[in-house]
């Protein structure tokens, strides 16, 4: 029903006259005039139409008004449906009660007065009209409602979805206020910093990470404001004081009261970046030194031919016959140095036989300055030559780095002992080289141990890059062999002791033995170490 609609306006008399007169009176009204000639004849009406006015006759054959008038009364649908009696004789007081009790809304008598019916219905067809229009918003309301609990619904759902997805992201996602606010703190940012999001809704995020940005913290609000996002790298503490680097990415909020953060620890790709130049720039040193060495054995070679010359040429003296001596000795070791520093960066194309023992030999002759400088006494037993088939430079860097850790570890003075023989392997008897090296120096503190082959773990502050235990394991594990350590503190000092069992290339005429790290410690400490 629109606002044009016409309204229903049911009239009930037995009398034909009377209907006619009430539809020329009603007519000018525009609505829909319905006549019934019996009060069966009008409830079948009301059944089949929307009614808005009935123009009801007292008296009437059969069923009287007021028995028609309880009959809708006693129907929900016509329940409040606007009733006008018509009666012509005169109603006393108690028919006026008895037709309101039944539902009536007014009386009219006859003769009827056409202007008075017609203001009459007109006023309760407009009543019923609005009506109508009331139902018909409330109903388009409550659709409307329903459609957008709908929506809200569904981007609650969306939400709730996107929220997961945040909670399943491996990066940090933090949303603050413009005071700095912490206002959602997923679980990434837990798993980085430490601290649970409890603990740090409603506190400022860069108070408690102790943010340093690359530049001042207002200039990354000033460039956020002006362009809505901001990208670097921010330096920032964990719950544990640990000191993380991320990648930050912020945005700021539409409506600009919140910024949303992303931040990725990039820690360790910037250590393995760095490790990675320090690397290269050491491998370019070794090219260096080895195209030096190359080029220095020339002229080396001629001038060592003209000393070995001099030494006996008979216009010398005996004093200048033993400085010349004195040259050539120091010529030849030169000429050593050189063929050293030749072996270490150039690598064989396939493997060849190495002798542990010499390798180990070489070595020294390069740490036995830092050795004597540190006051450092040395052990050796060599119970094998220790013959594998390898790579010698690999094999070189695996030793000179624990070697050198064992010497580092003694700048006050100590002993290292070096032990290399042959042994099986308790699994499948397979014939080993074993390597033991062990120093006196500061041990290796229980915290560490479980993390010394770990790739970038250092105990040498700003001048380790930790991956030289890495390598060397991973350069082991290549030939199939295997690298273990054992430090112990006694009440003398502490005794670190690192072992590398390697598959032996030739194993004929040697003693085995099944000699560990452990016993090594022990032998040296001269006590049983329990485990």
């Amino acid at each position: 029903m629109n606002d044009y609609d016409q309204a229903n306006i049911l009239m009930v008399d037995d009398q034909p006259g009377k209907l006619m007169s009430y539809e020329v009176i009603l007519r000018e009204l525009g609505e829909n005039l319905i006549q019934a000639r019996s009060a069966r004849e009008a409830l079948d009406h009301l059944l089949r139409h929307d009614v808005a006015v009935v123009l009801m006759d007292v008296s009437m054959p059969e069923i009287d008004g007021f028995e028609l008038a309880d009959m809708m009364r006693q129907h929900p649908r016509f329940h409040k449906t606007a009733i006008i009696f018509i009666s012509a004789v005169h109603l006393t007081d108690v028919d006026r009660i008895k037709g309101y009790r039944s539902g009536a809304v007014d009386y009219i008598s006859v003769p009827v007065i056409p202007e008075l019916l017609r203001a009459k219905v007109s006023v309760f067809a407009e009543l019923h009209r609005k009506n109508r229009q009331l139902e018909r918003l409330n109903r388009e309301l409550e659709q409307r409602v329903e459609e957008r609990t709908k929506q809200l619904q569904g981007s609650e759902d969306l939400l709730r979805e996107r929220a997961d997805l945040l909670e399943l992201a491996t990066e940090a996602i933090i949303v603050r206020d413009m005071n700095g606010m912490v206002l959602f703190w997923n679980s990434g940012a837990e798993a980085l910093y430490g601290w649970e999001r409890g603990e740090v809704l409603g506190k400022s995020v860069h108070q408690i990470l102790k943010t340093r940005f690359p530049r001042g913290f207002s200039d990354v609000e000033q460039t956020l404001a002006q362009t809505g996002k901001w990208n670097g790298n921010l330096t920032q503490f964990t719950r544990d004081g640990e000191e993380v680097t991320v990648a930050c990415r912020k945005a700021l909020k539409a409506g600009g009261n919140a910024v949303l953060e992303i931040n990725r620890d990039i820690t360790a790709q910037l250590k393995a970046e760095d490790a990675l130049r320090k690397t290269e720039r050491l491998a370019a040193m070794g090219r260096v030194a080895g195209i030096i060495a190359h080029e220095i054995n020339n002229p080396l070679e001629a001038i060592t031919n003209t000393f070995y010359l001099l030494r006996d040429h008979p216009s010398l003296d005996e004093e200048a016959r033993y400085l010349a001596k004195l040259g050539d000795e120091e010529l030849v070791r030169v000429s050593h140095i050189t063929r050293q520093t030749l072996a270490f960066y150039r690598e064989s194309e396939q493997p060849v036989e190495v002798s542990i023992s010499s390798v180990l030999d070489e070595i020294l002759e390069l740490q036995a300055r830092r050795m004597e400088f540190n006051n450092i006494s040395l052990k050796k037993q060599y119970h094998s030559k220790g013959t594998i088939l390898g790579f010698p430079v690999e094999l070189r860097q695996v030793f000179l780095n624990l070697i050198g850790n064992a010497v580092q570890a003694m700048p006050e003075g100590g002993t290292l002992r070096l032990h290399v023989f042959q042994s099986s392997c308790r699994r499948n008897q397979r014939p080993e080289v074993c390597i033991s090296i062990c120093d006196t120096g500061t041990g290796i503190d229980p915290e560490h141990a479980k993390h010394l082959f770990e790739p970038f773990f250092t105990t040498k502050s700003i001048k380790g890059t930790g991956l030289g235990l890495w390598i060397s394991r991973g350069i082991i594990q290549k030939y199939g062999g295997t690298i273990r350590f054992r430090s112990v503190s006694f009440t003398s000092g502490n005794i670190t002791c690192f072992q590398v069992r390697l598959p032996d290339a030739d194993v004929q005429g040697l003693s085995p033995s099944n000699t560990t790290a452990r016993e090594e410690v022990e032998a040296i400490g001269g006590l049983n170490v329990s485990q």
